[in-house]
């Protein structure tokens, strides 16, 4: 399904920083509609979602193009997403989830969630004239 809607923005009381990150489903329809419907408000794990708000991370979405996800991830400054990861991948449940999920993603058996999602580079953002203006 494609959408030309927008998304609405969370606000947060203290400054944050956000990480994107891509992964890559195996593709196949019947695969990529089973990891969507694991990933539903009625599906997913509320152990999972506990366990992302309690290593520090204030929002997270997941979208889809075609069998490519792309996850925006928005934590605090402070943020330290190494360690983050590694108190994640140890919380309740979520090792579990990972075997859960990996039948439908691109990756080597019993990867850890960290070494699924790899980093984006930012390469280009609308920059304020104030920023253009500097030498």
């Amino acid at each position: 399904m494609t959408t030309n809607k927008g998304y609405a923005v969370k606000a947060f009381p203290v400054p944050t920083k956000r990480y994107c990150q891509v992964l890559s489903l195996k593709d196949a329809p019947e695969g990529i509609a089973r990891y969507r419907s694991l990933h539903s408000p009625l599906n997913v794990w509320p152990e999972v979602l506990e366990g992302i708000r309690d290593v520090g991370i204030l929002e997270m979405e997941i979208y889809i193009c075609g069998n490519q996800l792309c996850m925006i991830v928005e934590a605090p400054l402070d943020f330290d997403w190494d360690k983050a990861m590694k108190r994640l991948a140890c919380l309740p449940r979520q090792a579990e989830w990972e075997q859960c999920v990996e039948p439908y993603q691109q990756c080597e058996p019993g990867s850890t969630s960290s070494e699924k999602w790899k980093p984006m580079e930012r390469m280009f953002h609308l920059y304020s004239e104030e920023e253009m203006s500097r030498p």
